[in-house]
């Protein structure tokens, strides 16, 4: 008989009669009385895995509708999210959030944070030592309460 096929109850009834006594029953499953344990703080922090490859959270998406209006105003040409990765080492990669040309010509590499881990600052830096024909940028949103808009650090 195959497996990982999914029978509707009608078709599990024919498939049934037609097999008679020769086949058992399924065994009954029974969720465990036992519930997972709370959550830890630090666990809440953070993200429950990395969006596909291509999406974008909701800090990469306001600052993609920022993009749009310093593209529209004259100060950008284009940019493209996820455009551009780099071999930083042996199975190592940097994929910046955001290749933007500026009206002059320039190619920035732009990395968005809602607030900054080590490792993530420690890639960014390496990056840019080894690859000095981009300027990296890095943009950290400023909550609505401090006034809004996006913090810049170059590197």
């Amino acid at each position: 008989m195959a497996t990982g096929l999914r029978f509707s109850e009608e078709e599990y009834e024919t498939l049934m009669k037609r097999a008679g006594s020769r086949a058992a029953p399924p065994p009954a499953i029974t969720a465990p009385n036992t519930q997972p344990a709370p959550p830890k703080p630090q666990d809440r922090m953070l993200a429950l895995g990395r969006l596909h490859e291509g999406e974008m959270n909701q800090t990469e998406a306001a600052y993609a509708a920022h993009l749009e209006l310093l593209k529209q105003a004259g100060e950008i040409t284009w940019y493209q999210f996820e455009a551009i990765k780099l071999r930083l080492g042996k199975n190592t990669f940097y994929t910046p959030d955001f290749a933007v040309r500026l009206k002059n010509g320039e190619l920035e590499l732009r990395e968005v944070k809602g607030y900054w881990k080590e490792d993530a600052r420690v890639k960014i830096k390496n990056a840019a030592y080894l690859y000095p024909i981009f300027r990296f940028v890095a943009v950290t949103k400023i909550r609505k309460r401090d006034g809004g808009g996006w913090r810049r650090e170059d590197f």
